[in-house]
C-alpha cells in the first residue's frame, strides 16, 4: 500500500521518510518540486508535484492509499479532492495545536477549516496538531554565526517545544499502524523551554559562548514583520509570549504514548543541528 510524503524536504517530512524506512514500509514515495534536486533515503520513489497546483500531484498520487500532508502550504481544498479521486483512504495531516489553544488567531481558523474539509471528505484522517518546532530557532543561526548573539523577546516564557522528528514518528505509527483512524494528537516536547534555555542549549553544542539580548516586543515585531509581515509577527509574537495560556504551556504525553518512545528534547535537537548554527 504506497505511502505518499508530501513536503518531503522539508524538517517533518524528511524525518518521516527515514523513519518509513526504517521501518519497513513499503512502497514510499517523497514529493517535490524538482526531483532532480531531490536526496531521499534509498528505496524512496521521487515524484515530481507542486501542492500549489493540485492537479500535478495526481501522477503522484496513482495507486496511493496513505498521504502525509502538511496543512495550509498549498491548495488544500484541491489537494484533498485530488486524493479522494485518486482513491486514498487515508489521509494523516499535520495542522497546529493553535486550533485550540488560540482559535480567535486567523491561522488557526485556518488550520480548522482544512481539519474539516478533511473531515467531509469520505477519506479516513488522523490529524496531528504540533506545538512550536525546536526548528523554529534556525531563524537564529545567521547572528549566531555572525555575530555570536541572539536578540529575543519574553526570555523566560517557557513552552513546550517539539522536536520536528517526533512529529514524524507519531505520523509514521498512524500511517503504517492500525488505531490511529479518526484521531487527533496534540503534540509537544518532554518539557517547557524558555528562549534564553534554548541558546544555552545551542551554545552548549557550539562549545563557545552565545550572547542572549532580550527585546522588547515592538522591536522583535518590526524585525520579523520585515520577513513575514505585521500580521503574521504579531500572531508569532503573542505564541512566543505575549498571549500564552495554560494549554498552550501544557506539557503532554501524546509523544511517548503513541510511539513507544520518549519525547525528544530540545538539547538533542540543538546537538543535532548545530552544523547550521557553525
Amino acid at each position: 500500500m504506497t505511502i505518499l510524503v508530501t513536503g518531503a524536504t522539508g524538517n517533518i517530512g524528511s524525518a518521516l521518510l527515514g523513519q518509513l524506512c526504517a521501518s519497513g514500509a513499503a512502497p514510499i514515495r517523497g514529493l517535490t518540486r524538482r526531483t532532480v534536486r531531490a536526496s531521499f533515503p534509498d528505496g524512496v520513489e521521487a515524484v515530481e508535484g507542486d501542492l500549489a497546483r493540485a492537479a500535478s500531484l495526481r501522477p503522484a498520487l496513482d495507486g496511493v492509499r496513505s498521504l502525509f500532508l502538511v496543512s495550509r502550504v498549498g491548495a488544500d481544498a484541491d489537494v484533498i479532492e485530488e486524493a479522494r479521486q485518486a482513491g486514498v483512504e487515508h489521509v494523516v495531516l499535520v495542522s497546529s495545536i493553535t486550533v485550540q489553544t488560540h482559535p480567535h488567531m486567523p491561522a488557526a481558523g485556518e488550520n480548522l477549516a482544512v481539519e474539516r474539509l478533511l473531515a467531509d471528505s469520505g477519506m479516513n484522517w488522523t490529524i496531528l496538531r504540533p506545538t512550536q518546532f525546536a526548528s523554529n530557532t534556525l531563524w537564529w543561526a545567521a547572528s549566531i554565526r555572525d555575530r555570536g548573539t541572539v536578540h529575543v523577546p519574553y526570555a523566560d516564557v517557557g513552552l513546550p517545544t517539539i522536536h520536528p522528528a517526533d512529529i514524524a514518528a507519531v505520523a509514521r505509527v498512524a500511517l503504517t499502524e492500525p488505531g490511529h483512524r479518526g484521531q487527533t494528537y496534540a503534540l509537544t516536547g518532554p518539557e517547557r523551554v524558555t528562549p534564553r534555555q534554548q541558546v544555552e542549549a545551542i551554545a552548549a553544542a557550539l562549545g563557545q559562548d552565545v550572547s542572549f539580548v532580550e527585546i522588547s516586543r515592538v522591536e522583535a515585531c518590526r524585525q520579523m514583520a520585515v520577513l513575514i509581515g505585521d500580521r503574521a509577527a504579531d500572531a508569532v509574537l503573542d505564541l512566543m509570549g505575549g498571549d500564552v495560556n495554560d494549554e498552550l504551556r501544557m506539557v503532554r504525553d501524546t509523544v511517548p504514548r503513541v510511539t513507544g518512545s520518549p519525547a525528544r528534547s530540545f538539547r538533542q535537537w540543538a546537538e543535532e543541528n548545530v552544523g547550521a548554527f557553525c
